[in-house]
């Protein structure tokens, strides 16, 4: 008779599975906790220290790790040699291992990785190492052993088994997914237990979360996964959608660079996105205040942006939102009046995130390259030693303004220049291969842009994301109004923007940090 060998932590349709194999006339060896479970549900089975003739010991750390159970998943059924041994030592061959590993991933999701590096008992002792080599051993022997590591697969395989359509194609399928599965489950505990930051080699456990519409095009496939290390964090991947159509590739990158940026600032804030770039953002006295006045920035390229709001949203801010066609709202809640009235657009996606953004101490990011990745640290600083570069120190007003315009800065694509008056951004240019083309696009956009009654005595200030190599970014936004300006500072020639800013009376400070973004 075909013999399955049956060991799973999470109990779900196993019986049902068992009970469809005894019907189909296979045996059932199982492990303790597995066993006693079928016994209660009337499914005949033989408890693994029976066929071993060697008990479970250390607590359940050693029960599958035997010579008769790995025998009988690795011998290769049509290799005379393999199958004289297994008669020799008395082995049964085993033909369906079904497996599901100790809960590792729920159990590091409840247990934070500790910064003094004492790891908890709990975390080590759901650390499967029998389960993994019953997986590993079984998906090795593909051809001969049908491997099972998700239960989505149980009426998969007995349907297969009931057509006698058990195919090389489902065997080599089914291989597959339990390699990546074991790969999945020593990453997480690889990274949880590893505190080198870049470490000689290295894995991301990755999991699918979702298909995606399509990616950065419409001819590009794409889908999204997640971090499991990181499941309980928040993030825009774990945000509630509430209404509206699937989320693309570039609705994600959108969303991501909103949330992020709007969560820069402690008063209420809305951050308009467009092409992963801010075209505008502001602090008001609400929601619907902070949007106006975002949005007032660049009314022509807030069209079909991501907007993001970091308080909730009420009736006001939805009036005056459903004006506008968006791709994407995100907030940390919605009124349902709010509700209401945003839902009558049938196109807008919402997403409801409660938990702020907030930069982790020692957050990672990466980016693909052609047969390779970068790594580096998430840049999560905003100043390192704030300096006064000029005669004239900046005013209590124009030293809020930049530092609005330093975090604006922070957030967009190299290089960058951000025009702000009080807590608004009036001019944003970004990408620009050159640093004066980049201040010409945000006069530009200043120009076009309606500002705020209450914002138009406000001095007009700007920030830099690195520093100038030449005085012509001074000397062009003396000639604009410009009365104080933020940038990292050392360049060799500092001194020559330096001396542009005293002879025009412009106040100009250096952060010691710069912020590339690329």
């Amino acid at each position: 008779m075909p013999t399955a060998l049956i060991s799973v932590s999470d109990k779900a349709g196993v019986v049902e599975f068992a009970k469809e194999l005894k019907t189909l006339g296979w045996d059932i060896i199982s492990s303790g906790g597995t066993a006693k479970t079928l016994k209660n549900n009337n499914i005949e089975c033989t408890e693994i220290s029976e066929v071993t003739g060697f008990p479970e010991i250390l607590d359940g750390r050693v029960k599958t790790l035997n010579p008769k159970i790995h025998g009988g998943i690795l011998a290769i059924r049509d290799n005379a040699d393999h199958q004289n041994q297994l008669t020799k030592h008395g082995i049964g061959a085993i033909d369906i291992v079904a497996v599901s590993l100790y809960p590792f991933e729920e159990t590091i999701n409840k247990i934070p990785k500790p910064e003094d590096k004492k790891i908890e008992q709990d975390i080590i002792e759901n650390i499967d190492i029998g389960g993994v080599a019953l997986l590993r051993a079984a998906a090795k022997n593909y051809k001969d052993v049908m491997v099972i590591c998700d239960a989505n697969d149980y009426k998969t395989v007995i349907e297969a088994l009931k057509n006698k359509s058990v195919t090389d194609e489902l065997k080599l399928g089914l291989s597959a997914k339990a390699f990546r599965h074991t790969a999945y489950y020593d990453s997480l505990i690889s990274n949880y237990l590893t505190y080198e930051k870049f470490p000689t080699q290295a894995s991301i456990p990755l999991k699918k979360l979702s298909g995606l519409r399509y990616g950065e095009n419409p001819h590009q496939e794409a889908a999204l996964y997640g971090n499991g290390t990181q499941a309980n964090k928040p993030a825009v991947i774990s945000a509630k959608q509430l209404h509206g159509k699937e989320l693309s590739y570039n609705n994600y990158l959108d969303l991501e660079a909103a949330w992020r940026l709007v969560h820069e600032f402690e008063k209420p804030a809305c951050a308009i996105i467009k092409h992963n770039n801010p075209c505008g953002c502001a602090e008001g006295t609400s929601v619907k205040d902070a949007y106006l006045k975002a949005f007032a920035c660049d009314t022509a390229s807030a069209f079909g942006g991501i907007i993001a709001v970091n308080r909730p949203v009420e009736e006001d801010a939805a009036q005056e939102l459903s004006k506008l066609f968006v791709e994407c709202v995100i907030a940390p809640d919605y009124s349902q009046t709010a509700l209401d009235i945003l839902m009558q657009k049938k196109n807008i996606r919402l997403l409801k995130q409660e938990i702020p953004y907030k930069e982790e101490k020692n957050a990672m990011e990466y980016r693909m390259m052609s047969s390779g990745m970068l790594v580096q640290d998430r840049d999560n600083s905003l100043s390192a030693e704030i300096k006064d570069m000029t005669n004239r120190k900046p005013t209590k007003e124009e030293s809020e303004a930049l530092d609005f315009a330093w975090k604006v800065c922070k957030h967009v694509k190299s290089n960058a220049i951000i025009l702000v008056r009080g807590r608004q951004t009036v001019g944003i240019g970004a990408g620009q291969m050159s640093r004066i083309d980049s201040l010409q696009i945000a006069l530009k956009k200043m120009k076009e842009a309606v500002i705020a009654i209450d914002e138009k005595s406000s001095s007009l200030v700007m920030a830099s994301d690195a520093f100038f190599p030449f005085p012509d970014v001074v000397q062009e936004s003396a000639k604009a109004g410009i009365t104080a300006i933020v940038q990292p500072g050392g360049s060799i020639k500092d001194q020559l923007s330096i001396d542009a800013a005293n002879e025009s009376g412009i106040a100009m400070i250096a952060t010691g940090m710069r912020h590339f973004k690329h």
